[in-house]
């Protein structure tokens, strides 16, 4: 089960890393605008520096997650599941608060919370 937890939690990673590109450094382009429903290249402009801010949360949640993938893969199994128990809880934390604002954004939760809260069931039954 360790080994199904690594996988979730490292696809649960790159799926925030991918959305910290999105939001922090391709926020402006065309396709990127198209993915989260900015019309308009001025609506951009004007929430650019909150996309920003948040691309890097999560990347932080990513960092968390992957150092946690390392320390479980050295051997350090204590300080490994604490790290991918908080940074995959707060992705799927942070889909379900997604989705409790809109209900239109049920399916990007569902993307970027899925994984990682099979990682949490999945290391939760590993080390239970």
């Amino acid at each position: 089960m360790i080994a199904v937890t690594l996988v979730l939690a490292g696809l649960a990673s790159l799926v925030h890393v991918y959305i910290f590109w999105l939001e922090s450094v391709a926020w402006m382009r065309p396709a990127t605008r198209r993915v989260f429903g900015i019309a308009s290249e001025e609506e951009a402009r004007t929430t650019r520096a909150l996309a920003f801010n948040q691309g890097f949360y999560n990347l932080f949640l990513a960092t968390v997650t992957g150092v946690g993938i390392v320390l479980l893969l050295a051997g350090e199994d204590a300080p490994g599941a604490a790290l991918i128990y908080a940074g995959c809880g707060s992705m799927a934390l942070a889909a379900l608060v997604l989705v409790a604002g809109s209900r239109a954004y049920a399916s990007a939760a569902a993307k970027q919370g899925l994984a990682p809260l099979l990682a949490v069931l999945a290391l939760t039954v590993a080390i239970v």
